[in-house]
């Protein structure tokens, strides 16, 4: 057994003196660590005894109670200072938040080291060191057996469980839903608990939080390598879980959700690919249907999203939170946008919390598996109306007008119409009369910066701009025809730059 505070006060070679916290004095210490850096608590794990020589102890009364509440979140069981050194004086408001807490204040003797104290509990410490040893290795020998893909996840989560005696969620810290399909969600006097303590959690806490509610302990803890991935730990016996062991717990974890990951990138790969064909016409109805099925989605109706590819959406991350949500799905970044396919069931709510708040989205009508293209169409073109009304998501509707136009028919009507023949030039003649005509518009006429833009000369942007007015038919002195081509370039980005030309 680790050894107690009492026990290591007990020891007279010591000398030792209890100041406040004689409620701990049972807190079993599993280690012992020095630091005199800012915030003590950031280097604590469960069970640490904490030493200093009071250089990072605040001087006010409230800024000791919170160090004091600060340290038990994250599982210090005392705190040693060295006397004659450099700590302040203890308030007296500290000293009661650290007998209420309880948190045992040990006062240790000049000259005595640090190493003095390590020692002891070093030695007491052996036994359990041992039995740490063990419990980590047979955790990570749980990964090596899970390795049936569809159940290592549940064999990793309900061995750890049996192993360290507790109950385990893993969830998503944003929302608190679960991380993978099929797991066990947080109860609700749960969810309510783990909402409180993260609201109130500082930058200090968020990694390793240990809380108590009338004696019931849980543990919030991040899972290395997957941000936002929260482990929630519930001790079922009165001993907390070793620290260090929780810790290897959390990394063996995270390499179980990291195998379910890459399961899902050949997928990921794959479902690219296929929209990619779908959206060049290039795949038939029955394959599209066989595809589909592959992938989990009801070859019926389907539906486009569109968003603009944005840091924030990360398409891999979008892709695997519908997975998590029981939604399966596949997606593509293509010219600046991020298109995902999803069942036409797929709820609304669900796309909205999964994307980012920032992000606008257009959707499409329900489609058949064979007119993916057009639901290509129909979202970008509600991904246009989302932007330029300032909303955050749009469905596909022919009856709301844009700019004037109906829909998409419409709207690439217009682009043919106008860009079509510069479109057609630039094909065949590997020119950028195109961009030009876009600087061109975008920077009051002016041939001059234009050309500094594109680092030609002025003489060659007057050229271009004049074939471009004998190509379309319009004088773009004119203000009419800066008006309708502006609104046919805004048709033509928001319909994608390549698709439909």
């Amino acid at each position: 057994m680790a050894m107690t505070v009492k026990e290591l006060l007990a020891e007279p070679q010591l000398g030792l003196q209890l100041v406040a916290g004689e409620g701990g004095l049972e807190h079993a210490i599993t280690w012992s660590h020095t630091s005199d850096l800012p915030n003590l608590w950031e280097w604590v794990s469960p069970g640490v005894l904490l030493m200093t020589n009071g250089l990072s102890i605040p001087g006010d009364a409230a800024s000791q109670v919170q160090m004091a509440k600060s340290l038990v979140g994250a599982g210090a069981v005392a705190l040693a200072v060295g006397e004659k050194m450099h700590a302040p004086d203890f308030s007296e408001e500290f000293l009661e938040a650290c007998d209420s807490l309880p948190l045992p204040l040990v006062s240790v003797p000049y000259p005595l080291p640090f190493m003095a104290i390590s020692r002891s509990i070093a030695e007491a410490s052996l036994l359990e060191e041992s039995r740490r040893i063990k419990q980590t290795a047979r955790i990570y020998d749980l990964l090596r057996k899970a390795t049936t893909p569809g159940e290592t996840w549940a064999q990793l989560l309900g061995g750890i469980r049996e192993e360290i005696r507790a109950q385990l969620y893993v969830v998503d810290g944003r929302c608190l839903h679960p991380w993978q399909p099929g797991d066990a969600a947080l109860p609700e006097h749960l969810l309510a608990r783990v909402r409180r303590i993260g609201s109130g959690s500082t930058a200090e806490s968020r990694h390793f939080h240990w809380s108590a509610d009338d004696g019931d302990s849980m543990l919030l803890m991040e899972i290395p390598t997957h941000p936002h991935a929260l482990l929630v730990v519930l001790p079922g016996a009165e001993i907390k879980p070793d620290g260090v062991v929780l810790l290897h717990a959390a990394t063996v974890l995270g390499l179980g959700l990291s195998r379910s990951a890459l399961s899902m990138e050949s997928q990921y790969r794959s479902g690219g690919e296929f929209l990619l064909q779908a959206f060049d016409a290039r795949i038939g109805a029955a394959e599209a249907n066989r595809r589909l099925d592959d992938f989990g989605i009801p070859a019926g109706a389907v539906r486009m999203v569109s968003v603009p590819d944005q840091a924030e959406s990360g398409l891999p991350e979008v892709h695997r939170a519908l997975w998590r949500h029981g939604v399966n799905s596949i997606c593509v970044v293509g010219e600046g946008k991020l298109h995902l396919l999803i069942s036409e069931n797929c709820p609304e709510e669900l796309l909205l919390h999964v994307f980012d708040r920032k992000l606008h989205m257009g959707l499409s009508t329900p489609v058949g598996s064979f007119e993916i293209q057009r639901g290509l169409r129909e979202s970008l073109w509600a991904l246009g109306q989302a932007a330029a009304r300032g909303v955050r998501q749009i469905g596909y509707s022919e009856s709301e007008s844009w700019f004037g136009l109906g829909g998409h028919r419409d709207g690439e009507a217009l682009v043919q119409r106008l860009l079509g023949p510069v479109i057609e030039h630039d094909r065949t003649n590997q020119a950028e009369f195109l961009a030009t005509l876009r600087s061109y518009l975008e920077n009051q006429r002016s041939a001059q910066k234009v050309a500094a833009l594109l680092f030609v000369h002025r003489q060659t942007i007057i050229y271009r701009i004049r074939k471009i007015s004998e190509l379309t038919g319009l004088d773009l002195a004119e203000t009419s025809s800066v008006a309708q081509l502006w609104l046919a370039f805004q048709v033509h980005e928001a319909m994608g730059q390549s698709r439909g030309e």
